[in-house]
């Protein structure tokens, strides 16, 4: 379980008290290390994070658990009476630990202690000079040159330089004519315009509540960083729509999955932008709760590839199948039938849902496609086991700085040879472990939540450069407000130097 707090203390302190050191050798405050965005004052995020690596008086890093909860982490700020901060201290069971935290209030020169029995670990205390912003507070950093170097963002995405390769201009007075015409009454779509960091949205189709996702997002990020004007279409339902070659006419559609046999410009998924939304708010599955999560350790884990899921497509069928068959390789199931009910008599029973974070009681994960790319996979590399994953024609933003054989063991699309690929996985322990490491690693870096905020800025820079004409609020496009806090209401410094100037 999580280990975490939320209080409200008088004097504007914090405290999640962690208990205990483990027998045997213990973690020097002198020698351990912290290091994170969460200790940067500029790096606003829904929930801030930073990390604490374990290190004995020797200098040797842990490489497992040093104990029940050795560390103590307070935050508090001396300008406030009160303070109103939820901290999580999660033990990734490797020798470090992620601290998460989210704050409901902005602080000015906010501390953070973190303590190994009343002892100041590292550079303890860190101290985040100046305005400290909540999630909420709409206080947009005008440069984004300056919050791309604030958020350390990488110089440029491989998957975004691929996609926009095929539109060498864009004409949003074309597209806000041609692509309601052409996908309007089929398909669902947001028309989106941002427009002096604020966001317009006219939806086309019938099935638009998927937009709830692409909002919260803009939003969140027009209250982090002034984006440029744009405008532009997001589709709003599974299955990526321009289906051109790209000698013909192709029109710029946003998608949360791409085709080998399409031309969508992909995001990151809704599934994953919701959960760096929502992080220590409305979901408890995330790329941060995954790691305090992980099972067992990897020599104690159940030697059976595991999967549970619906009957979305027919090779989750066969996956079934072929577990029934071999049970001592494979513990496959359904927990829903919907698209395939007619042959729930040969696939059922139905079985439990079973918690995600169990699913990394079993070493090997196996990742088959939905309806589209399974969603799940950047959750199952977070953790420690190592994922099968089927070839596919269906990807996420991230999939293509995925390596076969170094962050995954592939499978065949049909199936036919996972068997096999199981046997080599059960035959060769210490590299299907390392293959594991390396895709949690990968995870760890590519795919948190400042990492998704840097796609999507640098997405919507790029694209807007290929803009021939400007940006409009078209007819029947509303504005899509920031929500009110009355409670916590934040003071923008910039908004009072604009005022000033």
């Amino acid at each position: 379980m999580l280990s975490s707090c939320f209080l409200i203390q008088c004097a504007g302190l914090i405290v999640l008290t962690l208990h205990g050191v483990s027998a045997g050798a213990a973690p020097s405050a002198a020698k351990s290390l912290v290091w994170g965005p969460g200790l940067e004052a500029n790096i606003v995020l829904p929930a801030r994070f930073f990390f604490i690596q374990a290190v004995d008086a020797s200098g040797r890093n842990f490489t497992s658990s040093p104990g029940a909860k050795p560390f103590d982490v307070r935050i508090y700020s001396p300008t406030e009476q009160y303070s109103r901060i939820w901290i999580q201290v999660l033990d990734r069971r490797d020798g470090s630990f992620l601290v998460r935290y989210r704050m409901y209030a902005s602080y000015t020169d906010l501390h953070i202690q973190v303590l190994l029995k009343d002892k100041h670990v590292a550079k303890s205390p860190y101290v985040l000079k100046g305005h400290v912003y909540h999630e909420g507070c709409d206080c947009p950093e005008p440069s984004g040159a300056l919050w791309e170097k604030h958020m350390h963002c990488p110089s440029s995405f491989a998957q975004i330089q691929r996609d926009l390769s095929l539109f060498p201009r864009v004409d949003p007075e074309r597209n806000a004519h041609e692509i309601p015409q052409r996908f309007g009454r089929r398909q669902s779509l947001c028309h989106y315009t941002i427009k002096n960091n604020q966001v317009y949205i006219k939806t086309h189709g019938e099935h638009v509540g998927f937009r709830i996702f692409m909002d919260a997002f803009l939003l969140s990020l027009t209250r982090k960083v002034k984006l440029p004007d744009v405008e532009f279409f997001v589709n709003l339902g599974d299955w990526p729509l321009e289906k051109r070659r790209p000698n013909e006419k192709l029109h710029p559609i946003f998608s949360w999955c791409g085709s080998e046999d399409t031309r969508d410009i992909v995001m990151p998924t809704y599934d994953l932008t919701e959960s760096v939304l929502e992080t220590m708010g409305r979901v408890s599955l995330d790329m941060m709760s995954v790691q305090g999560n992980t099972g067992p350790a990897w020599e104690e884990k159940n030697a059976t590839a595991f999967w549970r899921g619906r009957d979305s497509r027919k090779e989750r069928l066969e996956l079934v199948k072929l577990a029934r068959a071999n049970p001592t390789l494979m513990d496959a199931a359904f927990t829903n039938f919907f698209f395939f009910k007619h042959d729930e008599s040969l696939y059922g029973p139905l079985v439990k849902h079973v918690s995600f974070f169990d699913f990394f009681k079993y070493k090997y994960q196996i990742n088959i496609d939905g309806t589209v790319a399974a969603y799940r996979l950047p959750y199952l590399l977070a953790g420690n086991s190592v994922v099968l994953k089927q070839d596919s024609i269906y990807y996420e933003h991230f999939y293509s700085d995925l390596l076969p054989w170094t962050h995954y063991i592939p499978i065949k699309a049909d199936l036919s040879d996972l068997l096999e690929k199981i046997r080599w996985a059960r035959d060769h322990d210490d590299e299907a472990n390392k293959i594991a490491l390396a895709g949690q690693e990968f995870a760890r870096t590519q795919l948190m939540g400042d990492n998704i905020f840097c796609y999507y800025f640098k997405l919507f820079q790029e694209y807007a450069k290929l803009q021939v004409s400007e940006p409009q609020i078209r007819e029947g496009m509303e504005l899509v407000e920031q929500p009110k806090d009355d409670l916590f209401t934040c003071h923008c410094h910039r908004t009072k130097v604009k005022d000033e100037l």
